[in-house]
């Protein structure tokens, strides 16, 4: 599933090529992608032109001229395909929607799987809707003594929480289990007993970590791909994530896994031991 650094590279790449284009009509395809009914989305639609592309945790907002706002949840395998030639690009096999500016480019919503979701917003409903999630983590406003009091107010496992998107926006568990590697804090941690120091840890190893991966335009395990089409390249650096039974890049211990609400965490038993205190 694209995660924050994923929803950010697809937001960037599309701000080079939606802003000012006309939307003369939506094709809808699969009505089951659309948060309300496909009458009202197709109208509120057509005549707007695109403003401001950005992200909110996992979601890709696609502003409008009018102060409207297209949120797109990719889910598991969304995908935002643009193109100048007048029709879906090649790559576009499972077309949810598609919007059809007046220049004939187009963009696609394509989404093989059919978890992700469009949600069309007025300047009215978007603070109720952004307040349901968590703050984002490479903001100002996330500091270490935040993420402690995050931490602090859940005994739920550390890996469990860094998930809930009402407690962090736009962590997946690519990155979650990433960023507890590196601040050597095991998955399964009860959260309000992660010390101080390991809340400090943590913090500085999810904001590095999100940084690197933006910076290398996303990991790509099977489907995500930029605006462009290219896979993300940060699936070399992953340190954690996937290497069950290799050995840990800091000791050479075997990297074991646990399941957590049926989605498995990638740890090192050595340098993440259960009962280490945090």
């Amino acid at each position: 599933m694209p995660e924050l650094p994923e929803a950010e590279t697809i937001a960037r790449g599309l701000q080079a090529f939606l802003p000012g284009r006309r939307i003369r009509r939506v094709r809808v395809v699969r009505t089951d992608l659309l948060e309300g009914p496909e009458p009202s989305f197709r109208t509120g639609l057509a005549g707007r032109s695109w403003g401001e592309v950005g992200r909110r945790g996992k979601n890709v907002i696609l502003g409008l001229a009018d102060r409207q706002r297209l949120v797109v949840n990719l889910g598991m395998t969304g995908r935002l395909l643009p193109s100048s030639t007048g029709s879906p690009p090649p790559e576009s096999r499972h077309p949810g929607v598609v919007f059809i500016h007046d220049d004939d480019s187009t963009l696609t919503f394509d989404d093989v799987r059919r978890f992700g979701r469009l949600t069309l917003l007025g300047p009215e409903g978007w603070p109720a809707w952004s307040r349901r999630l968590g703050p984002e983590p490479l903001s100002s406003a996330f500091t270490a003594r935040r993420l402690a009091a995050i931490l602090g107010s859940s005994r739920s496992p550390v890996r469990s929480l860094l998930l809930d998107q009402r407690k962090v926006a736009g962590v997946g568990n690519i990155y979650a289990v990433e960023a507890l590697w590196a601040a050597r804090i095991h998955p399964t941690t009860p959260s309000n007993d992660v010390a101080p120091e390991g809340a400090t840890r943590l913090h500085r190893a999810l904001r590095r970590i999100l940084r690197n991966a933006i910076a290398a335009r996303g990991t790509t395990l099977r489907d995500y791909r930029t605006a462009g089409g290219d896979e993300g390249g940060f699936g070399p650096a992953l340190m954690a994530y996937g290497r069950e039974g290799e050995g840990c890049r800091r000791c050479k211990t075997r990297l074991e896994r646990v399941v957590l609400s049926g989605r498995s965490a990638f740890y090192c038993p050595r340098c993440q031991p259960v009962a280490w205190a945090q």
